[in-house]
């Protein structure tokens, strides 16, 4: 019997990732909202629901939720769409029910489905996004907002333009920052004895320098200091009741609006497939191969987005990003997005005046080494030499996940993906050898365990293209399932193109509930060149019969 873990055992490793995680996520949450339309803090209520219950409940290691980027044009139009905010946490709480219900009903399991090539095209094009995103806030070009992986952005620029907009808003300050920032975190996995701090995250380091070196930037009034819009931005309550006015509660009364629940399953059915996405990802990611029970995640998902709806937060998901940087900073369990989710509540409203002082070119640094891990070239290599059935859907996904959207990406490389699958089938359906002899040629032709009627275009045609004169057998000893075309298409063949062109055929391991008309089995003492002679004579006594 083994032990079980106790929950604080990987505190250490755990602190620093949830640090790292909070840095990470807190400007994502910002961004989020500010690009759905919804108040600033509504994003961070998500991303603390997100990491204390959520985290709290999943069965996922490494997984982090909250609000997820790939949802900001649903919750956008949604709540122009109803004209009200609370209106719109309706359709949330509606949303986080119907995931709850998915959870029950097991509908979670479709993730066994995703092909590993497509989940890896998809980190891969992730890594892509997050490093083409980041250049420019690393640069001190801001316009953007953090957390967008869309190529198509709000601005009506794209993912590759807005690099070119980049040149002429160029900050010197935040170059030196993120420079600065890349060389403490590089620095800290080089040498050994900046590896054995355990507890301070080399993110934390470089934040606390950054803002240091922009404090002193200010104070000597350099040219190089960071302005207000280039660093977080969190709103800051000056008085309870502008502490209480942050907490929004649901419309009830909006549940008998028809537009209001399509909004609803339009969030839960996005948000459900994303967060198993990332469950697969995050399964991919941990090097202890530990698998999370998707209906359980799915589950808490749902609590989770009804309790973000009563506290007036956004939709959630599992996320990719901040995953991924949990991975990077060395993540051993899910205390690491719980103890994200308590700093976020902590923090964010015990000291808002310093988190506004991060410029957001130390966290595009960040961001820029979690991009490069899920983007490395080896990956790209690795299916280069599985071969084309698994590089194909695997650079699809790749390519259209940097060029569209997640979904999209995937979606492409599923179908690809399937594609292949059933081309695979139509060859792997039955095996084909000939041997030759002195008279002609024997044709030995061994059907698989299940021959669908996909197979039928690919037997057709190799019974076409057996030449006169030849013996075939067609061996089913094996096979457990057998369409019903097939059945017809073998005994047409037998009982036509046979008989005129003088193919001796022999079948072997058909079931007589099969009714093959003269699926015959040559009897032991008939040798098989008599076989066909055999046939003959007993279609001819059937013919007297009649």
């Amino acid at each position: 019997m083994t032990k079980k873990n106790n929950f604080f055992t990987n505190f250490k490793s755990d602190f620093s990732a949830g640090l790292v995680v909070f840095l990470v996520a807190l400007p994502l949450c910002l961004g989020i909202a500010m690009a759905s339309g919804a108040p600033l803090f509504s994003g961070i209520i998500s991303g603390i629901v997100g990491g204390v219950v959520v985290g709290y409940l999943s069965t996922s290691h490494l997984s982090v939720s909250g609000p997820a980027a790939g949802l900001t044009a649903i919750v956008l139009t949604a709540i122009t769409d109803l004209g009200a905010f609370d209106i719109f946490l309706t359709a949330v709480f509606i949303a986080g029910i119907i995931q709850f219900i998915l959870g029950l009903i097991k509908a979670g399991s479709i993730s066994n489905y995703f092909p590993t090539n497509v989940i890896e095209g998809m980190l891969a094009g992730i890594g892509v996004i997050i490093i083409l995103k980041q250049i420019p806030h690393a640069f001190g070009y801001d316009k953007d907002f953090e957390g967008n992986l869309a190529f198509l952005q709000p601005d009506s620029e794209n993912t590759f333009s807005e690099l070119f907009h980049l040149i002429g808003h160029v900050q010197v300050g935040s170059i030196i920052i993120s420079s600065l920032s890349l060389f403490v975190l590089i620095a800290w996995t080089k040498f050994e004895f900046l590896k054995k701090i355990k507890l301070v995250p080399p993110a934390l380091v470089a934040v606390i320098v950054s803002i240091l070196l922009n404090e002193f930037f200010i104070i000597s009034g350099s040219d190089f200091s960071i302005l207000n819009d280039n660093m977080v931005n969190l709103p800051v309550p000056n008085s309870f009741e502008e502490f209480k006015n942050i907490f929004i509660l649901p419309n009830f009364s909006a549940l008998l609006n028809t537009q209001v629940w399509i909004v609803g399953i339009t969030i839960a059915v996005v948000a459900s497939i994303e967060t198993l996405l990332c469950i697969e990802a995050s399964d991919r990611m941990d090097e202890q191969k530990r698998f999370t029970d998707t209906n359980i995640e799915l589950k808490a998902q749902g609590i989770g987005n009804i309790i973000s709806s009563l506290l007036g937060g956004l939709p959630m998901t599992s996320v990719v990003v901040r995953t991924s940087a949990n991975h990077t900073a060395g993540a051993k369990s899910k205390l690491a997005t719980i103890i994200h989710g308590l700093l976020l509540s902590v923090c964010v409203f015990s000291i808002p005046m310093i988190l506004n002082k991060i410029p957001l070119s130390t966290l595009a640094a960040v961001l820029l080494l979690v991009g490069y891990k899920l983007a490395n070239p080896k990956i790209i290599v690795y299916f280069w030499k599985k071969g084309k059935y698994q590089f194909i859907p695997f650079i699809a996904t790749f390519v259209a996940v940097v060029l569209t959207d997640l979904l999209k990406g995937v979606a492409l490389g599923i179908i690809i993906s399937i594609i292949f699958v059933l081309k695979g089938n139509l060859k792997r359906a039955y095996s084909f050898k000939k041997d030759e002899y002195i008279d002609g040629d024997i044709i030995h032709i061994h059907l698989a365990q299940e021959v669908s009627f996909l197979n039928k275009a690919a037997i057709k045609s190799t019974l076409s293209e057996i030449p006169e004169n030849s013996k075939v057998i067609i061996d089913a000893t094996e096979t457990l399932y057998i369409a019903h075309d097939i059945l017809d298409l073998i005994r047409e063949f037998k009982l036509t193109r046979a008989i005129d062109s003088n193919i001796k055929v022999k079948l072997k391991g058909f079931k007589k509930s099969y009714n093959l008309e003269n699926s015959i089995e040559t009897p032991n003492n008939v040798s098989y060149e008599n076989h066909y002679d055999f046939v003959k004579r007993k279609m001819v006594k059937k013919e007297i019969i009649k």
